[in-house]
């Protein structure tokens, strides 16, 4: 048994063991928190197969942006657990059947296309580059419309999210940045000329010459 293979066993059980975590453990920061060790653990079984991109892309995508985002909303939200978790025993057997069958269904695929799919090299071990360098070579050249296709259909609905998220609540004071823009100086700021008046001496005061 070589090294990569014992280094594969023994992340696929650190990732097996941290997927179960996710859904067994009790607390959500501490579920949150598993799952972060399952994407680092799936992210260096890739780095085994030289898929360094994804394992990168796995790491600073969703363990450095997407989690610490599940942190921060778990934290603030301060989630009672305790009724979301009623009936969970109940729907444990059903659950366990519908993850048995969705494997077998996987292991079948997978293994029907592993008999019809002939052996292919490595693409970037025959180039001789990095898988990184032929990733992105691939994209910017081969692949550059659909990339930026999907770009453009990303932004669209990262912008079509924020409207159809916006929800507009009575006594609740809001920023209007519309308005704020088109705002003049002589709408906030008043201009008052006042006669200036000397105030009345007080009696025992000596008069101010």
């Amino acid at each position: 048994m070589t090294f990569p293979l014992i280094c594969f066993y023994l992340f696929a059980a650190a990732t097996t063991l941290a997927a179960l975590a996710v859904i067994l453990v009790r607390n959500p920061v501490h579920a949150a928190l598993c799952l972060v060790l399952t994407f680092f653990s799936a992210a260096c079984t890739w780095l085994l197969a030289d898929a360094e991109f994804l394992a990168i892309v796995l790491v600073l995508v969703y363990v450095g942006a997407v989690m610490v985002l599940f942190l921060f909303v778990v934290m603030m939200l301060d989630v009672d657990i305790d009724p979301l978790r009623e009936g969970f025993i109940r729907a444990l057997p059903v659950g366990l059947l519908v993850a048995a069958v969705m494997l077998a269904e996987m292991l079948a695929l997978i293994g029907v296309r592993v008999m019809d799919m002939p052996v292919t090299p490595d693409p970037a071990a025959a180039a001789g580059v990095s898988n990184t360098t032929w990733l992105a070579s691939a994209l910017f050249s081969q692949y550059l419309l659909p990339f930026e296709v999907a770009a453009l259909i990303l932004t669209v609905a990262i912008i079509a999210a924020i409207p159809l998220t916006l929800r507009h609540r009575t006594g609740v004071r809001m920023q209007n940045p519309g308005k704020q823009v088109l705002v003049r100086p002589q709408d906030r700021l008043r201009i008052v000329k006042m006669v200036a008046t000397k105030p009345a001496a007080t009696s025992g005061e000596a008069p101010t010459p």
